[in-house]
């Protein structure tokens, strides 16, 4: 039996679709995106699939389903997350008509899920789509995916209790081809981090306190076997073998290191950082005039990180200063806390365009845990 076929709607770098790759169960045979650098990190690391740059609006279905070979039920598995705005004008069963250029950007994933009729569909996004409108947009989302066939369930889930080294929570819906089950997975790893919260508890993916589960990785068991940098330096080899065994997995293909280049600061942005410590308290106020509480702050190296902004090379945007250096962190760094392996790799040059690819991103560890799950529902071995 061959690997399960996978499309990776609104892929971006590819990290959802690379998660699902990591069980061993799956290929991702499609992936489209607006962004074409982003498009071209997906290509460069998923070189037998086919990658399209452009907006998923002009695509024909019937000439994807062409180009690929692919048409009704011969896709697995439909993951994406559409952009959230746009959710509150669904249009009821405007994405029946396969290839409406009217159609929203979720109508058009619908659509590809009505076209296609793969056997589960998953479903990224922000988590207030929870409690936006009182929960109609996520109401008018479900009611999408019933009209198609599809039984649908949602968990709000903190990325930190499945073993990456980020608070990063988002909200997941699982869909199912009529009549099946949605079993979700189990927490890998114990902390109860801050959430929006909702109305029905039932809903947060959390660990149960009587597990025994070992702690989320935090920030230095990520990161602290990457060379020490000063601002404006680069290191291109390992200074240590890994640490733990998360260094140990990210290091698996024994890849020369890349992306291991620090930002190189002004003067006076190196004194505002070496003051830095928890939030912007502790920086002299002479020294800034404004700013969040996150920003000009270290990271904590014993507590996974904040979520990963598209910023996080520089200080001034968000907490993003290396625990103990002082400088922000590297995008190898960033890389890292985004579960993404040492030998993924990344299109283009340029610093800030790369940080951006690597905190739009989906952590490719929290796809792997999903695509082990639906795997499972499938009967397929996972690796």
């Amino acid at each position: 039996m061959g690997r399960l076929k996978v499309m990776d709607l609104f892929c971006g770098t590819g990290g959802f679709g690379r998660g699902f790759e990591r069980t061993g169960a799956f290929e991702v045979v499609y992936g489209i995106d607006l962004l074409p650098l982003s498009v071209d990190t997906f290509r460069l690391n998923h070189p037998r699939a086919l990658a399209v740059a452009a907006d998923i609006r002009a695509q024909s279905r019937a000439a994807v389903a062409d180009r690929l070979g692919l048409h009704r039920d011969a896709v697995d598995v439909i993951v994406g997350g559409p952009p959230c705005q746009g959710f509150s004008s669904i249009r009821p069963h405007r994405s029946s008509r396969f290839d409406d250029p009217r159609n929203s950007l979720f109508e058009e994933f619908a659509a590809y899920v009505g076209y296609w009729r793969p056997r589960f569909l998953v479903f990224e996004n922000v988590v207030g789509l929870a409690t936006h409108r009182g929960g109609a947009d996520l109401d008018a989302v479900r009611a999408e995916f019933d009209v198609l066939g599809y039984d649908t369930d949602w968990r709000i889930l903190n990325a930190a209790n499945f073993g990456v080294p980020q608070k990063r929570e988002r909200l997941i819906l699982i869909g199912v081809q009529r009549g099946g089950s949605i079993d979700w997975p189990a927490p890998t790893h114990a902390g109860w981090f801050r959430t929006i919260g909702h109305r029905d508890p039932a809903r947060l993916l959390r660990p149960e306190a009587a597990a025994g589960l070992p702690p989320a990785p935090t920030v230095m068991d990520a990161i602290s076997d990457l060379p020490p940098v000063r601002a404006g330096e680069t290191a291109t080899r390992y200074a240590s073998p890994p640490r733990t065994d998360y260094q140990a997995a990210r290091r698996a293909a024994g890849e020369p290191l890349t992306l291991h280049s620090a930002t190189r600061h002004t003067d006076r942005m190196l004194e505002i950082v070496r003051h830095a410590g928890s939030n912007i308290a502790s920086i002299p106020p002479h020294l800034i005039s404004s700013g969040f509480s996150s920003c000009y702050s270290r990271l904590d190296p014993d507590e996974p990180a904040p979520t990963v902004t598209v910023n996080f090379v520089h200080p001034a945007s968000n907490k993003c200063i290396h625990p103990f250096q002082d400088r922000a962190l590297t995008l190898r760094e960033g890389a890292r806390l985004q579960s993404f392996d040492d030998d993924f790799r990344f299109a283009g040059s340029n610093r800030n365009a790369t940080a951006k690819q690597i905190g739009n991103a989906v952590p490719p560890l929290l796809g792997e845990v999903l695509g082990s799950a639906i795997a499972a529902a499938l009967g397929a071995a996972v690796a």
